[in-house]
């Protein structure tokens, strides 16, 4: 669809709503529009074309990838009834992959909309280009993994609070910095620290990405420090439930 097509399509849904969205409300819709269809949030040179698999009766993924998603998605029992399309995108910038939702599902109740994953067939930093090929498997689990805790993020969001959380994303350093950290945190919280952290060891570790690109996700996501400690804090709090269950 083209992008006229997807605005035209946005603003009659903004008008059916009008009565319970005030004006200055939707000319925010307006404005962030371009962020919602295609610059939301954080390896990726395969083919476009590759066969979709349906898992969950829900869930779209590319084949090729298909068993780092359902890795992943293990990990996450509270998606198991949510539509996610795993999909490949050209000209995604500064990130291997976002977590969006779908723009015709924005305003239908929270239940009832579905997310995209998008992974960029291309990633492309300082005129350098990088590739999924030279990512690890568990490296791209931990990155699916940050992605689903964005849309564990999103679930309880209303469309007003998307907006907002738009708007933040795309105008405040700081407020990226909570949203990373906080997907981060949601995963690290359901046992994918170890893959979160081999991600993050991945990223600031890997010869060829430029020094610039590690520097921002050093400076906005969790460290490898970070993530080490929230693991032994979990580990911890495990040992004492057991602990207590046994005495």
């Amino acid at each position: 669809m083209k992008s006229f097509d997807k605005f035209s399509l946005l603003y009659q849904e903004a008008q059916k709503l009008k009565r319970s969205i005030s004006t200055n409300r939707i000319l925010v819709l307006m404005l962030i529009f371009p962020f919602f269809a295609s610059n939301w949030s954080c390896a990726a040179k395969r083919n476009i074309e590759e066969k979709k698999i349906i898992y969950q009766d829900n869930k779209v993924i590319p084949e090729n990838i298909l068993d780092e998603a359902r890795i992943a998605l293990s990990f996450y029992p509270e998606l198991e009834d949510v539509q996610i399309e795993f999909k490949y995108k050209k000209g995604i910038k500064k990130s291997f992959m976002q977590a969006q939702p779908k723009i015709v599902d924005l305003f239908k109740g929270k239940k009832e909309r579905s997310y995209y994953v998008l992974m960029s067939s291309k990633f492309l930093i300082q005129d350098e280009e990088f590739s999924i090929d030279e990512v690890p498997s568990e490296v791209l689990i931990g990155w699916l993994g940050h992605e689903l805790g964005h849309i564990m993020d999103y679930l309880d969001k209303s469309a007003t609070e998307l907006l907002k959380f738009g708007t933040g994303y795309i105008t405040s350093e700081n407020f990226v910095s909570k949203a990373e950290r906080k997907a981060d945190t949601y995963a690290i919280n359901r046992g994918m620290g170890n893959y979160i952290f081999a991600t993050k060891d991945f990223i600031l570790n890997h010869s060829n990405l430029p020094d610039s690109y590690k520097r921002r996700k050093a400076r906005l996501y969790l460290s490898p420090a970070e993530i080490l400690a929230m693991v032994n804090s979990l580990e911890d709090d495990d040992l004492e439930e057991i602990e207590e269950e046994e005495s």
